[in-house]
């Protein structure tokens, strides 16, 4: 398996015969049912997500400053070891194109479509990958992996009956870390510590905004 990264496309370019020309069929076809299911679920509000806004809030800003892209990635006979040199070739590639500290950092992400992985496979194979990976990346540059895939278990924070992390195509995003994502490590203590040590004072004041909006001054009655 090759670790030289693939092309990435915007999400209007993948209907565009031009720039996608190059692209085997399977591999556009993957693209776009991934592009398509962003559009019409990751963007919009879920009546079972548990608050208000969009599936992410992150994905209609990188939308809007056309800085989500999307990459195809053929996985074959690859290993771990494989996959996890070519998604620091992800990593790299994203952090020179969005540098942390950016104007647009916290509305940038890359989509790595993997167009020949079933589900089965997607499930063991990223968690091996990102047992490697998402810890030094996040340590060194705060990058956050996400894995995607039909049949993902992991519930949406507001509701626990709620998947929202089972696309139709297995992908893995890469972007940076922000301080809303104390969301996601506030029941892990290994990785809330990590989120403490990057964004410091500012994840003080996160916290308190969230604790802010909560009745615990109100005296049981």
């Amino acid at each position: 398996m090759p670790t030289q990264t693939a092309t990435l496309f915007l999400v209007d370019e993948l209907d565009d015969v031009g720039p996608t020309s190059g692209l085997a069929e399977n591999d556009l076809t993957a693209l776009r049912a991934v592009a398509s299911w962003v559009r019409s679920y990751v963007v919009e509000p879920h009546q079972d997500l548990g608050r208000a806004g969009p599936v992410c809030p992150f994905v209609p800003g990188a939308l809007e400053r056309r800085k989500l892209w999307f990459a195809p990635e053929r996985v074959g006979a690859a290993t771990v070891q494989d996959v996890v040199e070519l998604m620091t070739g992800y990593r790299r590639r994203f952090l020179e194109a969005q540098p942390a500290g950016g104007e647009d950092a916290g509305h940038a992400a890359i989509i790595v479509v993997f167009t020949d992985l079933s589900a089965g496979r997607a499930r063991e194979l990223f968690a091996d990958v990102l047992q490697q990976l998402a810890v030094p990346s996040y340590v060194e540059d705060g990058i956050v992996f996400g894995p995607f895939y039909d049949g993902h278990d992991g519930p949406a924070i507001h509701n626990s009956r709620f998947r929202p992390f089972r696309s139709p195509v297995p992908f893995v995003f890469v972007r940076h870390g922000v301080v809303e994502d104390w969301e996601f490590f506030l029941d892990d203590e290994s990785w809330f510590r990590l989120y403490a040590r990057r964004f410091g004072e500012s994840a003080v004041h996160a916290l308190a905004g969230e604790l802010r909006r909560l009745p615990w001054r109100v005296t049981p009655g």
